[in-house]
């Protein structure tokens, strides 16, 4: 069908605010003098529809299963991550316009307000995929629209030990970790599974234990049968209404957790969760961005310091409600996998570090000096 004809079509469903529906879509092309068979009216309406209430020709990638992110940097620059890297697709859009026109009407979708007095939105779409968009001139040439598929289930970890994320003999740790109530940090970069993994580690709690989840952004999804998820809120085009991470992880400790769960540790919550963790909530998790487990005192360091707690009643805190740290990285070749293990200890100054425990192997964690006080915290269960 040629694109004229579609751009006629699109005109007059716009105009009359109608669903394209395959009637709706077979009248308006009646009304342009055209008579078509059955087939070429569902591949005008199945077109139409995916651009109108749909991702428009991103809808094919995101419907990939094995598709985790989608990333728009120009009209013939659209890329996918299937967990070995970026490929370049095939896939194109008419111009500019039309990855503007895409990007704004999924934030509209999603509440989010994009034009040129707001140029970047970060929202959650109706069914799970995070978005983010940005409008030129502050995205030079093109508008940048990033999606991010969230699987509606959470990976088991037989399925993450067979694509290698855990190493051989790795699940018996995260299962010990996980049963003795340790509380832990999941570290690592942007896209290297932090969520993923604790995803799945949260699957791994009992199922008469109960889940509360304080998000930005509602990606976890645990396999378990108890979990509460809050997430947290903008403020609107008047200014109010925002409701932050902060204000839900206290609103989580209102709400009888026994296991208290941070998405993302990137602000001032990061002093409630500590408080939290020290008042007997045993169990807590949450991510936090670092580039390797040694690093994660100093970012929480940073994170307290500017949320008005000082540093010697931070790493107080710090060595009383966390335990250990597993970071995540994504090599060369888009692999992710547990790097290392890392248990938290004072040093001689009274100030917090970690000591690896385990590190990656070919076949298997190998054994560092922190080893023995990470089976000291999991009660000899390995």
């Amino acid at each position: 069908m040629s694109a004229g004809l579609l751009d006629a079509v699109r005109q007059r469903l716009a105009e009359t605010g109608a669903e394209p529906t395959p009637a709706r879509v077979a009248a308006a092309l009646r009304a342009q003098g055209r008579l078509l068979g059955d087939t070429e009216v569902l591949g005008a309406a199945v077109e139409l529809r995916s651009e109108l209430v749909g991702t428009g020709p991103l809808e094919p990638l995101l419907a990939d299963p094995s598709v985790t992110d989608v990333l728009v940097s120009a009209p013939d620059r659209v890329w996918v991550d299937r967990g070995g890297g970026l490929e370049l697709t095939g896939v194109r859009f008419p111009d500019a316009a039309a990855v503007r026109g895409l990007a704004q009407r999924l934030a509209a979708v999603a509440g989010r307000r994009l034009d040129d007095a707001r140029p970047w939105a970060d929202a959650r779409l109706p069914d799970g995929t995070r978005m983010h968009a940005v409008l030129p001139p502050v995205a030079v040439g093109s508008t940048c629209l990033s999606l991010r598929v969230v699987r509606p289930k959470a990976f088991s970890l037989e399925e993450l030990l067979a694509a290698g994320t855990v190493p051989r003999g790795g699940d018996q740790v995260l299962r010990a970790l996980v049963g003795a109530r340790v509380s832990y940090l999941i570290s690592g970069g942007t896209g290297s599974g932090k969520t993923t993994l604790l995803s799945t580690l949260l699957g791994l709690v009992g199922p008469a234990e109960r889940i509360v989840l304080a998000e930005d952004s509602a990606e976890l999804r645990p396999d378990h049968p108890h979990v509460v998820r809050l997430e947290s809120r903008p403020a609107n085009q008047e200014g109010v209404g925002l409701v932050t991470l902060q204000d839900l992880v206290r609103q989580a400790l209102r709400m009888r957790p026994d296991r208290l769960v941070v998405g993302e540790v990137r602000g001032a919550e990061v002093t409630q969760l500590l408080a939290a963790l020290n008042t007997g909530h045993e169990g807590g998790c949450g991510t936090v961005h670092a580039n390797a487990a040694a690093d994660v005192p100093a970012r929480l360091e940073a994170l307290g310091t500017s949320a008005g707690l000082g540093r010697s009643a931070l790493h107080s805190q710090l060595a009383a409600a966390l335990s250990v740290v597993v970071h995540l990285v994504r090599d060369r070749g888009g692999q992710r996998r547990i790097a290392e293990v890392h248990v938290l200890e004072r040093d001689a100054a009274g100030l917090v570090v970690t000591v690896p425990a385990l590190r990656w192997g070919p076949d298997g964690f190998v054994y560092e000096r922190g080893w023995a006080r990470l089976r000291s915290l999991v009660g000899g269960a390995l």
